[in-house]
């Protein structure tokens, strides 16, 4: 049996929107595949979470799974079960591939124009019914949705994900050129069977929160600790990117909020160009040290430096 999503989070049913948001930020940073790659239990977690956050934050669904209209994958109380049109099978599926990314499965309502035209439309081989009407085309099997979790680092560059079906079978998806949450693509014929043939799979993209990128249009923020001497002296330090870490160059005499910019290191447009990476320093004092106390003792910066303030 699914756990319940408030359970998931650790919230309240009662809890406001942003006592869920927070929840899940924290379960995200801790769990997030990238920082546990060799433990699966985590991993899926993740997933497990990241669905509960999905229903809890979208005010129509929080309200129709409080009503107890809906289950916690969504679908409708009484058609999911064991009986009914939508019971007998179950198409959960849950996996990550390299890149961290995880899916979950379900099936789309039953049509039921189709299953009464099954029933009323259904007439002799050459398209006429009985009456002399014309018989409707046999019905396609049902649409299959997806929900594919990414990492940032894997949307930013259009990494392949590899996901596994209903049907148990595996794909390599290619991601879109700038691909964004919420993204939907249409697998056709990756659906349910059906005598018309089979539907299509439905795959939504979700882009998971990462540990340290930010994700601002193009842009991808980064905020790097360097330490005091780096700052006053200059130095050479490595940068991680969504591609790996570079070497980048901080002037001597760098303030903490000075933003440096890594060309094309970006997120992929539309149009498969790369927006730029922005760099924040943040200088970090170690606390308690000694030896640096002694060694500022008496230097002082007389520089008037919240004169726009007035103060």
């Amino acid at each position: 049996m699914a756990i319940d999503p408030y359970t998931q989070l650790g919230v309240a049913r009662g809890a406001s929107e942003k006592e869920i948001k927070s929840a899940y930020r924290k379960l995200a940073k801790e769990l997030h595949p990238d920082k546990n790659k060799d433990n699966p239990k985590a991993t899926d977690r993740f997933s497990e979470v990241t669905r509960a956050y999905d229903l809890l934050c979208d005010p129509d669904k929080r309200a129709r799974f409080d009503r107890g209209e809906i289950d916690v994958d969504g679908n409708p109380i009484g058609f999911g079960g064991g009986g009914g049109f939508g019971g007998g099978f179950d198409r959960s599926q849950r996996g990550f591939g390299d890149g961290g990314a995880g899916f979950g499965a379900g099936a789309e309502g039953i049509d039921l124009s189709d299953l009464f035209g099954g029933i009323f439309g259904g007439g002799r081989p050459g398209g006429a019914d009985p009456f002399g009407g014309q018989r409707r085309a046999p019905p396609r099997g049902a649409n299959v949705q997806y929900r594919l979790l990414v990492t940032l680092p894997d949307a930013a560059t259009g990494a392949s994900q590899r996901i596994t079906l209903s049907d148990g079978k595996t794909i390599d998806l290619k991601l879109p050129l700038g691909v964004e949450d919420g993204t939907q693509m249409r697998l056709a014929g990756k659906g349910e069977a059906g005598p018309g043939g089979a539907g299509d799979a439905l795959v939504t993209i979700s882009i998971a929160p990462h540990a340290f990128f930010k994700l601002d249009g193009d842009t991808i923020r980064l905020d790097l600790p360097i330490s005091l001497d780096e700052a006053v002296n200059g130095a050479k330090v490595k940068v991680p990117t969504v591609e790996g870490s570079v070497m980048l160059t901080v002037a001597p005499g760098s303030s903490s909020g000075k933003t440096l910019r890594l060309k094309g290191r970006g997120f992929t447009r539309k149009d498969g160009t790369r927006g730029d990476q922005l760099v924040t320093l943040e200088i970090l004092l170690p606390e308690g040290d000694a030896d640096l106390a002694r060694r500022l003792q008496g230097w002082r910066d007389n520089r008037d430096l919240r004169a726009k303030f007035g103060v």
